[in-house]
């Protein structure tokens, strides 16, 4: 089962890293992404890995303040967020699948549960 953990409530400017684990698969063998969804707005991705080159990828608003990551020991992948602003409000989910890489919803087939992350102003 796919849990996304570590969001919370954060100042802006402050940072948070989310954590993604999964009990029955191993990592290695998917994409890993990482979307949000804000209250009212559509899901929308953050950021992914690459299955088997670990390369990784943003929406390009977000690179430069967010880092993807993994580690395979622990099987699990995480998501640093640093200069958090009120926008970054909204419930963050990570997401498995079996393609190289994809930016939408649909190439992702496993979901976790999300974290919900609060940047106050």
């Amino acid at each position: 089962q796919l849990q996304a953990s570590g969001g919370g409530v954060v100042q802006a400017g402050g940072s948070l890293r989310l954590s993604c684990v999964d009990s029955g698969r191993t990592f290695r063998n998917y994409a890993i992404g990482w979307f949000r969804q804000a209250p009212g707005k559509e899901r929308e991705f953050v950021a992914g890995i690459s299955r088997s080159d670990d390369s990784t990828y943003y929406t390009d608003s977000l690179k430069g303040r967010f880092t993807v990551s993994r580690d395979y020991g622990k099987n699990t992948a995480y998501l640093q967020m640093n200069g958090l602003k009120a926008e970054d409000t909204a419930v963050y989910y990570c997401a498995l699948s079996s393609m190289y890489r994809s930016r939408e919803s649909r190439g992702f087939g496993s979901w976790g549960q999300g974290t919900q992350v609060t940047v106050s102003s």
